[in-house]
Order: C-alpha cells, then sequence, then structure tokens
C-alpha cells in the first residue's frame, strides 16, 4: 500500500513522503489482505496529500509515521498513521464519514463521472477527491469486529487508528 500510494503521490506532485513502519514488523495474522490493502492506501494517500499540499510541493516533509501495535493479551491488532499535514478542521470531522464529501478539487469528482474514452482509469486513478475511501475503509474494518477512528490536531496533523479484530475470534454481523 505504500509503494502504490507513493506512485500517486508522486504521479501527482512530483514527490512523495517517506513512511516510517515501527512496531512489530515481524507479526502475522489472519485477515483479508484485499481490505487491509485498501484501507491502509486510503489513509496513506490522504496522509500523503495532507502532508504535501500542507508543507508545499519541492519542501523537505516530514515522514509519515506508521506504528504496529500487538501484544499477546491484546484483542485486536492496532495500526496508526500519523502525519503533520496541518490537520482536518473540528467542523469537517463528522462529514468525513459521509459518502461524497471531499476536500479535493471538485473538477475530480466531475472528471470521474464524465466518460472519457481517452481516460484510462486503471492508471489515472485520481490521488483523493471521490469522497469514498474513508467510509469504505470503515466498513471494511467494522465488517470484521473492528473498527476505524481519526484524531486530528487542526494546524498540525491526523492520527488514524486501525483496529483489527484478529480473524478467527468473531462473527461476521449479519442480522439473523
Amino acid at each position: 500500500a505504500i509503494d502504490d500510494a507513493a506512485f500517486m503521490c508522486t504521479r501527482k506532485y512530483g514527490d512523495a513522503p517517506e513512511v516510517i513502519i515501527t512496531g512489530r514488523l515481524d507479526m502475522t495474522f489472519p485477515y483479508v489482505p484485499t481490505h487491509l490493502h485498501y484501507i491502509m492506501l486510503e489513509l496513506l494517500k490522504n496522509s500523503m496529500r495532507a502532508t504535501v499540499e500542507y508543507h508545499g510541493i519541492d519542501a523537505d516533509y516530514p515522514p509519515i509515521k506508521v506504528v504496529i501495535a500487538d501484544g499477546s493479551d491484546n484483542e485486536d491488532v492496532i495500526i496508526k498513521v500519523s502525519d503533520e499535514g496541518g490537520g482536518i478542521p473540528r467542523s469537517n470531522m463528522k462529514r468525513i464519514w459521509s459518502y461524497l464529501f471531499t476536500t479535493a478539487d471538485p473538477e475530480i469528482q466531475e472528471g470521474m463521472v464524465a466518460f472519457n474514452e481517452n481516460v484510462d482509469h486503471s492508471i489515472d486513478s485520481p490521488l483523493a477527491g471521490l469522497g469514498y475511501g474513508l467510509p469504505i475503509s470503515r466498513s471494511y474494518a467494522r465488517y470484521f469486529g473492528g473498527d476505524l477512528s481519526i484524531m486530528s490536531m487542526e494546524g498540525y496533523g491526523t492520527d488514524c487508528f486501525v483496529y483489527l479484530t484478529r480473524l478467527g475470534n468473531t462473527r461476521e454481523p449479519l442480522p439473523i
């Protein structure tokens, strides 16, 4: 997910912040790889975009930090993604979970909706702007008994917490 997010950020801005991973790097656990990749890609894309736009193109970007926490008694595997990308205004915090809410240029949504035979969306997908990355990511985490939460400090940065219940310990949340 880091390589994919960095590729997309570099394609848009010409550079991408470094990502530093710490914590339990040796850990393995059962989870659906495509869901985890999607969640992490969305969080990293958001962090990279915020960092580049807050600090300006060609700046010396602070790294994005990813911490993987796990303990033998932990019921969850927790992944924290932290950036120094200026944070999210408190007035937007409730809306970040709404589908189609975005802080990106509105022309991106218009360009994705309009059919253009000259655009290959498999390689030209936007870094941000469609407004469904965070809501779907939280739905993926919650479907398997986990969660996604975001704490932001406007003017500084954002911390995202992905709680992943170890698969096998819970059932799918289906109505009976």
